[in-house]
């Protein structure tokens, strides 16, 4: 269950765990752009208009690129993101970071991983979500139906960033299939969970910062349709 904020954890608007594929499948040019994305995105006036806006003005939020059910490495540790300056900062975190590509794509490793970085974080918030993006299916790992158990124990939503390229990563043929459909089936969890497709590595940015947005305000994606973004 999540905790209590009386158990002397720091309470933040959003718990938030950005969780990047960087499996065998994602070339990499494909996987710098997906980075680069996050970068642009987390450093932008609207994320940071979205933190801003917040009940408390503040969320805690960490980087982390994942691949084979063993490879979740953490780009960017957890951070509070409270203004401008703590935005690029992480942004700057995330750039920096060393960059090394995993085999395979171990979705519901990724899951769990991000709840146990969820459940022993120093921060308390009502809303705790995992944000995945990815450009395949699993093919390793825990099986997604109990990611999605250990998710909806600890009150996790997961979100979905299906990268809906056509083309071949690293020479290999993704698989044929409808990613759109995969994620919101066997990926997405908890309650409001929602996919935001990207169809092309070059619509990354925009699709990242509008999902951003959007969690970190707590909306859905007509909202923003609607003109209800911060």
């Amino acid at each position: 269950m999540a905790q209590s904020v009386a158990s002397g954890l720091t309470e933040v608007d959003v718990e938030l765990v950005l969780a990047v594929d960087i499996s065998y499948s994602v070339d990499e040019e494909e996987a710098r752009r997906q980075r680069a994305g996050y970068v642009d995105a987390l450093a932008s006036q609207e994320v940071i208009r979205a933190i801003e806006g917040g009940m408390l003005g503040r969320i805690a939020v960490t980087y982390v690129e994942w691949a084979d059910a063993g490879v979740q490495r953490t780009a960017a540790d957890w951070t509070v993101i409270a203004s401008e300056e703590d935005a690029r900062a992480f942004a700057a975190t995330v750039a920096a970071a060393p960059f090394e590509r995993g085999q395979y794509t171990a979705i519901g490793a990724a899951i769990a991983d991000g709840v146990r970085r969820i459940e022993s974080n120093a921060y308390f918030a009502n809303r705790r979500i995992i944000d995945i993006s990815g450009d395949g299916p699993q093919n390793q790992g825990l099986a997604l139906t109990l990611a999605h158990e250990m998710a909806n124990e600890a009150q996790v939503v997961v979100n979905g960033l299906p990268i809906l390229a056509r083309d071949r990563g690293n020479g290999v043929l993704r698989a044929e299939i409808d990613l759109d459909r995969y994620f919101q089936d066997r990926v997405i969890t908890g309650p409001g969970a929602f996919v935001l497709p990207a169809q092309t590595t070059e619509e990354f940015r925009e699709a990242i910062l509008r999902k951003l947005v959007i969690e970190i305000a707590g909306l859905q994606p007509g909202d923003l349709d609607r003109g209800r973004a911060p």
